[in-house]
């Protein structure tokens, strides 16, 4: 067995085996949710899946039982179709119970297409309109400094959400008021509804384009536990300005016919589909155990 690492910040070889059981795990109940809802966004979730496990689980200051708690950290999800991971991820912390994942998308569910704050207890936004997301979590985050409280505010976004003015003027204004309490998390996959970004709206250098803007910028991979953990340790540690990072992330992680396939942005498995994920999902939930031995 490898050796136990204690480092502040640092995942022991343990939690990297738990994290990446319970990821795979949400992946499974995501492609389960969306096959039962009929509708849905595949890709983007499977591939946040394993920030939003290192989030839930790792970095956020949070209760389940005490949603509404004063002191928790602030978490924002901008790109608000990619609420199955979020869901999931919720329900497996304890949130509400895992069965209610059934009632994803249908009328009178607490668990809409998009995540609606005033129904789920332990959302801070509701989010859908792409861009906004960004400009209600530095709201957030000046009234923390403003107030001093001790909370940290994190706002995951999408790179094609980018091409939305507002999320430039977010960057602005959290530059410009020292935003230290704030993380931008950027899902980096490099699709959209209509194809790539690149093709659509291209929108790099990325990294050069947020330095300008006089934040702190950090590069990822996505999929990474150790480096999600250890980016969102240097945000805090980073007391001059906000942090943004830039998580690469491949749409559709762990399900072959579904990784970087545009066609799969905003679309569930039919049951054959899903019989296949699953199937390759316990292979790469195997292939973790193996590698963490």
């Amino acid at each position: 067995m490898k050796t136990e690492r204690t480092t502040k910040g640092e995942l022991t070889d343990k939690e990297v085996l738990r994290l990446g059981d319970l990821a795979a795990k949400i992946r499974t109940e995501i492609l389960k949710m969306l096959k039962v809802a009929g509708s849905g966004h595949s890709a983007g979730p499977l591939g946040l899946t394993d920030i939003f496990t290192a989030l839930y689980f790792k970095v956020l200051n949070h209760d389940p039982k005490r949603p509404e708690w004063e002191e928790r950290d602030r978490l924002f999800l901008s790109n608000g179709h990619v609420a199955p991971v979020r869901y999931v991820t919720m329900a497996e912390a304890g949130y509400f119970p895992i069965a209610e994942l059934k009632t994803f998308r249908q009328f009178g569910s607490r668990l809409q297409g998009h995540p609606e704050h005033r129904f789920l207890p332990g959302l801070e936004n509701t989010s859908g309109p792409l861009g906004d997301g960004l400009s209600q979590a530095v709201g957030m985050a000046y009234a923390g400094l403003m107030d001093k409280k001790p909370w940290q505010v994190y706002c995951v976004m999408s790179d094609g959400e980018l091409a939305a003015g507002i999320n430039w003027e977010g960057f602005l204004f959290a530059h410009k008021y020292r935003l230290r309490n704030l993380t931008m998390i950027i899902d980096r996959n490099y699709i959209q509804i209509d194809g790539f970004t690149e093709d659509i709206m291209p929108i790099e250098p990325l990294s050069d384009k947020l330095a300008a803007f006089g934040l702190h910028v950090l590069e990822i991979d996505g999929h990474n536990l150790r480096e999600i953990v250890a980016a969102t340790e240097e945000a805090k540690a980073t007391w001059d300005r906000p942090t943004v990072i830039i998580a690469h992330t491949i749409p559709g992680k762990g399900v072959s016919f579904m990784e970087r396939d545009p066609a799969w942005h905003g679309k569930p498995p039919n049951a054959e589909e899903l019989k296949r994920a699953l199937k390759e999902l316990r292979t790469l939930s195997g292939a973790i155990q193996s590698e963490a031995s």
